[in-house]
């Protein structure tokens, strides 16, 4: 049996917005536009590069039904590519692009095998002596465990089974196809290509079982590297399985202890020097990153008091380091220092008048109100990622913040 490698990719979600800072930029808007294409555009590279036997995707290919032709073409046009380059594309459809989602088709070459959705189907290679076995969601929502309906291991050849599967279970996506490691064990086969989960997972080594993550990381929920993976195999065995980032953009959070701060100049400082480390990440790719203020700090009130304003700074930093490190979002979680007890006939300390207003049921329910009223009038997208009414909270406790500090810390 002959060596080879294999390129095992999932939820490419062509067509899906990246959100995060596409307003403030019009070329950032740009390049957030295009990045899960150039992301695909490099794994098809990547595999005619490395003179791959075949490249797998395990489903969700489209983020859904699509509004023209457009991206269709242009997922024809890169598997044109591999096809080409005498590299078959092996695909199971998932939750996203099931066959009763997607309604409009381009003809791909013949070289491209979607699995049936019906029954499970088996597609042999035979001068590689493979037998890759897989089966597509016929809807969006599959409840059925579809591994148990996958066929036995072909004797003698190297068995590949595709699923898209939320396999053990995964809180934040929803539970399709569901099975269990020892489901997808006793079909015998040498390794499972999964897709559905949007983080790289190895689930088992023998056999192989693995998430490779998505493509492309789509907002500040999806931080960290994404890519694919590249399979190993000698003599019927997986002899190795290495990560291959293709992300154009990446998303990262950084957390910064404001505890030895004083003010504002400060902050920035501590902040720049938080991102220094990532500055590497960005010479390859647009690097998005929301940055969490932390800590009991003297600075609380006025980090808030001007927050345009130092949003602006630490973006300026962030570009001090490199070009394309842009700050998502700032979320100013701070603490003031606990206020020493004020003499008797002392003068009204606003921060006591404000300490409770948040617990007051009456109030919480009128600002609920009108948080929900926001993110009503928002665009899917934004009020997605906004999560004003999971926010609440710490945008009460911002609020305070703001207005003490535009009283000059008097209360302090």
């Amino acid at each position: 049996m002959t060596a080879f490698s294999f390129i095992h990719a999932a939820d490419l979600h062509l067509g899906s917005p990246l959100a995060g800072l596409a307003a403030r930029d019009a070329d950032l808007a740009r390049r957030l536009a295009s990045a899960s294409r150039q992301a695909f555009e490099d794994l098809v590279s990547q595999a005619i590069e490395r003179s791959v036997a075949f490249v797998v995707v395990a489903g969700d290919v489209y983020d859904g039904d699509w509004a023209d032709t457009t991206i269709g073409l242009f997922f024809a046009r890169q598997v044109a590519r591999l096809d080409r380059a005498g590299i078959p594309t092996i695909l199971v459809r998932g939750n996203h692009d099931a066959e009763s989602v997607i309604t409009r088709s381009i003809t791909l070459p013949a070289s491209v095998h979607v699995f049936p959705t019906a029954r499970a189907g088996t597609l042999r290679l035979d001068a590689l002596r493979v037998a890759v076995h897989g089966r597509s969601f016929q809807g969006r929502a599959v409840e059925e465990n579809l591994s148990l309906t996958y066929p036995a291991a072909v004797p003698g050849w190297f068995n590949l089974g595709v699923l898209h599967t939320s396999c053990t279970g995964h809180a934040a996506h929803e539970t399709y196809a569901p099975c269990s490691v020892a489901d997808l064990a006793a079909r015998g086969y040498e390794y499972w290509a999964l897709g559905h989960i949007h983080e790289y997972a190895e689930l088992s080594r023998d056999p192989w079982i693995v998430f490779p993550g998505n493509l492309q990381g789509r907002s500040v929920r999806e931080c960290g590297e994404k890519g694919a993976v590249v399979v190993d195999v000698a003599d019927g065995r997986v002899t190795g399985v290495s990560r291959l980032p293709l992300d154009r953009a990446r998303f990262e959070r950084v957390t910064v202890d404001l505890g030895a701060v004083a003010d504002a100049r400060g902050a920035v400082e501590a902040v720049e020097a938080a991102l220094a480390p990532l500055a590497p990440i960005a010479a390859r790719r647009l690097l998005l990153v929301r940055v969490h203020l932390a800590g009991t700090t003297r600075a609380h009130d006025a980090l808030a008091a001007d927050r345009e304003s130092l949003t602006a700074e630490i973006q300026a930093a962030a570009h001090r380091l490199h070009e394309d490190i842009w700050l998502e979002r700032l979320k100013i979680e701070t603490r003031r220092p606990r206020a020493a007890a004020e003499p008797t006939g002392a003068a009204i300390d606003p921060a006591a008048l404000l300490a409770d207003l948040d617990r007051d049921p009456e109030f919480r329910a009128r600002a609920k109100a009108a948080l929900a009223e926001i993110g009503g009038r928002m665009p899917g997208t934004a009020a997605a990622e906004a999560d004003l009414d999971a926010e609440f909270d710490a945008l009460c406790a911002e609020a305070e913040a703001l207005v003490l500090g535009r009283l000059g810390g008097r209360h302090c």
